[in-house]
């Protein structure tokens, strides 16, 4: 089993150029803002999940690559790897989820990892795959009332015709977590709706029109493959969870995975998180990992 990690960090200078100079605009901070806290998901993968092949590390330029990561460990992947020119650069992350399957070498089972996920307590292989299936949490919702959820009722719709089904008023919703993958399987989707994909492709932002992740999990969870089964996992959103709460549940935490999302918040306020979360995953993960030189 592989980990697939997408990263940006969006102070480097390189990357932002390229976004201002296609977007004609400034930097969405809260979409691309760095907290520092990337050493410790590699730290947590090192002491949690024992059963890991390899880490692959996806990034737009060489120079977003941590000066910290050990590459004889880690697996750098470009956007230019698996990404058609035609669609680069990119600043939109569905485009990225599009191609992560197309990573050379990438094992058949996998988990994406976005970068404000973390595994906290030890996990085993069978929380996530077991006998040809794998397991997630996932909801239904009927009403679209954001782009984000626009996007995953169209991820649905767009699996439901890779099978060859009709359209259902209801749509997934899946855990917001490490979600696991069948790389076939995510070929399969590939091949079979090619201009839903090259349209979302070819956004280099976001937009309601996208799709992302969830067609592939939608589709496999349709074929049976994905089995509705909620992973231990806590949420905290940056815009309202107390700093004593957060440090408390990175030391001590009470579930295998953690989610700390980031929101639009003030220099003063994002500030005094960004210190807290450093300091508390040091104390959780002092050692330094075989991820790191």
């Amino acid at each position: 089993m592989d980990i697939v990690i997408t990263y940006v960090n969006g102070l480097d200078p390189v990357w932002q150029s390229d976004y201002e100079k296609y977007n004609n605009q400034p930097v969405v901070e809260k979409r691309f803002r760095d907290w520092g806290t990337l050493r410790y998901l590699f730290r947590g993968i090192a002491e949690n999940m024992p059963f890991i092949r390899k880490v692959h590390l996806v990034v737009s330029h060489e120079s977003q690559v941590p000066e910290w990561l050990d590459r004889n460990e880690v697996n750098v992947v470009l956007h230019k790897d698996i990404i058609p020119a035609d669609f680069l650069p990119t600043f939109n992350c569905n485009p990225i989820e599009m191609h992560l399957h197309r990573i050379e070498g990438l094992a058949e089972e996998y988990l994406y990892f976005n970068d404000d996920v973390f595994p906290m307590k030890p996990c085993k292989a069978t929380d996530f795959f077991d006998k040809g299936r794998c397991f997630l949490g996932m909801t239904h919702h009927l009403f679209v009332w954001d782009m984000f959820k626009s996007i995953c009722r169209n991820s649905d719709r767009t699996a439901r015709k890779a099978l060859g089904l009709k359209p259902s008023l209801l749509f997934l919703r899946p855990q917001h977590v490490c979600t696991p993958m069948f790389k076939s399987a995510c070929e399969e989707v590939y091949s079979r709706v090619p201009a839903e994909i090259a349209k979302t492709s070819s956004a280099r932002t976001r937009n309601g029109e996208n799709l992302n992740q969830y067609l592939f999990l939608d589709y496999m969870y349709l074929k049976g493959q994905l089995i509705n089964k909620r992973l231990s996992k806590k949420h905290f959103s940056v815009g309202i969870v107390s700093v004593a709460k957060l440090h408390k549940f990175i030391t001590k935490p009470s579930h295998k995975l953690v989610c700390i999302n980031d929101v639009q918040l003030s220099e003063e306020r994002y500030a005094e998180l960004r210190e807290v979360q450093l300091r508390a995953f040091e104390e959780r993960f002092p050692q330094k990992s075989k991820y790191e030189i």
